[in-house]
């Protein structure tokens, strides 16, 4: 394996392939694999999951079935299978009563050559009464009296198919062995204050419990060995933090005649939030620092306004910003709502998606390199090579988690002088995970809602009073309502039995006719765009969907949110399926449709929805039930995979990492102290590879 350049020597051994270990094959290698397990370091980072107890006994008389017992036996009579399918059974006997072994799939010269009648043998295993008589299936070990001692607390590793845990144990010994020297990397004080031991030390200690206590995130081997993680991670996110705010921006100072314009076109004043956060934005956009900010607001909290008069900065400025959504429906629609904004300030707004072909993209393209488009809205699309524009100085991003810290380094890089950065997110983040996420990121966050906002009412109803929900609804309909009706899955399936959107619309096109439209991810974009237009502009008044709707979509007049089998959803997707309706004048409501019996986990998610509408809190609970990366959807959330630290339960560690590795780096910036060559070692023990290279910039 080829070493990249830099790397110490000294850790050569830990990053070679994990074959280069005793007792590991093709096989083996590939069943490590499986478990993301490459190279002999990653092995050292994959600690035990959890233990068994093991209960020495002298008497099988001794045992308390079901348990796990370490008994001396002398083996006697074999009774091999005498039809297929049927197991092998070994009798034994303490002397005093009989334990029967039994084994399914027998090799013959293994059980013989292991079991010789006569011997005596140490076996260990789950002892359990069949017919009142002694047995014990597939024993975890069958040693001679002259083997080592097994341990009363055992080690139990995660395991792939194909892997045992005697394989396990012993490549993990001799992985540790090639473990170098180091120096300390962590704060001597925080060290001595938490009573933790050395890496080498937490290393050995953690891959040998001595009781489940050792076990515990909390036990002083994996707290160490946890911080080292999130020290590493967190040196990452001031690493480039340092480098963007290295980057010279261009300083857009703007006169804020636009924004007044804007200003005096609204129905109503910005809340104090919405002024602060525009004015943080605008403070950075004019220092020659460039800017990184994340705008973190809950649902309905007005982050489009802030957005637009950001954007308005760039162009007071004399320059052109650019807003990007995730999907072609977010970036119309953001569009759409943006326009009537634009028109206020007298400039120009365009939309540009995947779906513009032809003559209309060139011409946008033209206009847009010749400076005659402001604004331009749309999806990853406008980062395209042939996307070109006149002065770009302001880049929104509105990302839901799309994006993790190495996609923005990409973003950088974009333009002459690369634009000011604006990053949104609708989802509240507990502190801690944007600690983590956004840990490089200046943060601002929009903590009241505007004036106009409804509060919604929230009520459970079991899924049997079905009859009573569309009386209710065809009621409301007759006023002149407008709701949405969300299923979780498009089509039956056979697995489950959640009510499928397809099935759902033809019971309630029999109910209501014409005036009801369905929506799914996997319509065709202009079947579902005109379906969301119906819906829109009052020609549909009920909306069937999936959680295609989740994110961003804006019927002020919708004020009824019927989700079917609730449960089934998570807090925060529900949360913001919620905040899809109370955004117009009416008063809105949302109904939980659930399946009874309720479980225990489905009934606190609905009555923590039922009981608040703040997202933050909303946010701290999903965390507590579901862990990080459920929360942000780890496949994408840019969130790093940390071995050992578990961020719901050490989110305090995250904390001191953070300031820890922002003060070391203001004060030796080139990490050349006894410490941070130290922290360089981590900083590879760790596979930081890509934040090492931004030390030597520094």
């Amino acid at each position: 394996m080829t070493q990249p350049k830099g790397r110490p020597p000294a850790l050569f051994p830990l990053f070679s392939d994990v074959d280069t270990l005793p007792g590991i094959g093709p096989k083996s290698r590939a069943s490590l694999g499986q478990m993301g397990i490459e190279r002999p370091r990653d092995l050292i980072l994959t600690l035990p999951a959890s233990g068994v107890t093991r209960r020495r006994i002298a008497r099988i008389s001794d045992a308390r079935p079901p348990e796990v017992v370490t008994i001396a036996v002398t083996v006697g009579r074999h009774h091999p299978p005498t039809t297929r399918g049927r197991p092998w059974r070994v009798h034994c006997s303490d002397g005093t009563g009989d334990l029967t072994l039994v084994f399914f799939h027998p090799r013959k010269e293994w059980i013989e050559s292991q079991l010789p009648a006569g011997a005596r043998r140490i076996v260990s295993g789950k002892v359990e009464l069949f017919d009142g008589l002694a047995q014990m299936v597939h024993p975890d070990h069958v040693l001679r009296e002259d083997d080592p001692t097994l341990p009363e607390f055992e080690a139990v590793y995660p395991l792939a198919a194909g892997l045992t845990r005697k394989v396990m144990a012993k490549a993990v010994e001799a992985a540790l062995t090639r473990l170098p020297p180091v120096g300390e990397w962590i704060d001597q004080q925080l060290v001595a204050q938490r009573g933790w031991p050395d890496i080498a030390t937490a290393l050995r200690q953690a891959h040998d419990p001595q009781s489940v206590r050792d076990l515990s995130p909390d036990a002083p081997a994996r707290a160490r060995l946890a911080y080292d993680e999130f020290l590493a991670h967190q040196m990452t996110l001031a690493l480039v933090r340092r480098e963007k705010r290295r980057l010279k921006g261009r300083p857009s100072r703007g006169n804020g005649r636009l924004r007044r314009a804007v200003l005096e076109s609204l129905p109503w004043p910005p809340t104090n939030a919405q002024r602060g956060a525009v004015e943080e934005i605008a403070a950075d956009m004019g220092s020659d620092r460039r800017m990184n900010r994340l705008l973190q607001g809950d649902v309905g909290s007005g982050k489009t306004l802030v957005a637009m008069l950001s954007a308005l900065v760039a162009v007071e400025a004399g320059g052109q910003a650019v807003l990007m959504a995730p999907t072609e429906i977010l970036a119309r629609q953001h569009a759409r709502a943006l326009e009537p904004l634009a028109r206020a300030a007298g400039i120009r707004l365009a939309a540009l998606t995947g779906r513009d072909k032809g003559e209309l993209r060139a011409q946008i393209l033209e206009d847009l390199v010749e400076g005659r488009i402001d604004i331009l809205v749309g999806t990853h699309a406008v980062f395209q090579k042939d996307v070109h524009f006149h002065d770009l100085r302001l880049a929104i991003i509105d990302e839901q988690h799309r994006f993790g810290v190495g996609q923005r380094l990409e973003l950088s890089a974009k333009g002459e002088v690369p634009p000011d950065m604006l990053i949104m997110t609708a989802t509240p983040i507990p502190r801690s995970l944007a600690l983590t996420q956004y840990g490089d990121l200046d943060i601002s966050i929009l903590g009241e809602k505007p004036p106009g906002r409804q509060p919604i009412t929230t009520v459970m109803i079991s899924d049997q009073r079905l009859d009573q929900v569309t009386a209710r609804l065809r009621h409301a309909l007759d006023q002149g309502a407008r709701a949405y009706w969300v299923c979780p899955l498009v089509d039956e399936s056979e697995v489950t039995d959640l009510t499928a959107a397809e099935a759902r619309f033809q019971f309630l096109r029999a109910q209501f006719g014409e005036a009801v439209r369905l929506v799914h991810g996997q319509m065709p974009a202009d079947q579902r765009d005109a379906a969301m237009g119906d819906f829109a502009s009052g020609r549909a008044r009920l909306l069937v969907a999936t959680t295609v709707i989740e994110v961003g979509v804006d019927v002020p007049e919708a004020t009824i949110m019927v989700i079917e089998r609730a449960e089934s959803f998570g807090l925060a997707q529900l949360h913001q399926l919620r905040g899809r309706v109370g955004r117009g004048k009416g008063a809105s409501t949302c109904l939980l449709m659930y399946h009874p019996p309720l479980g225990e986990t489905g009934a606190q998610r609905l009555t923590t929805l039922r009981d608040t509408e703040d997202g933050f809190r909303i946010a701290e609970v999903d965390l507590e039930m579901r862990g990080a990366g459920d929360v942000i959807g780890t496949a994408q959330s840019g969130l790093p995979r940390f071995r050992i630290a578990d961020l719901e339960h050490q989110a305090g560690l995250m904390a001191v990492a953070r300031q820890d590795a922002r003060a070391l780096l203001d004060r030796d910036p080139g990490l050349e102290s006894q410490r941070g060559q130290a922290i360089r070692m981590l900083m590879w023990l760790m596979s930081q590879d890509e934040a090492i290279r931004l030390i030597s910039i520094g």
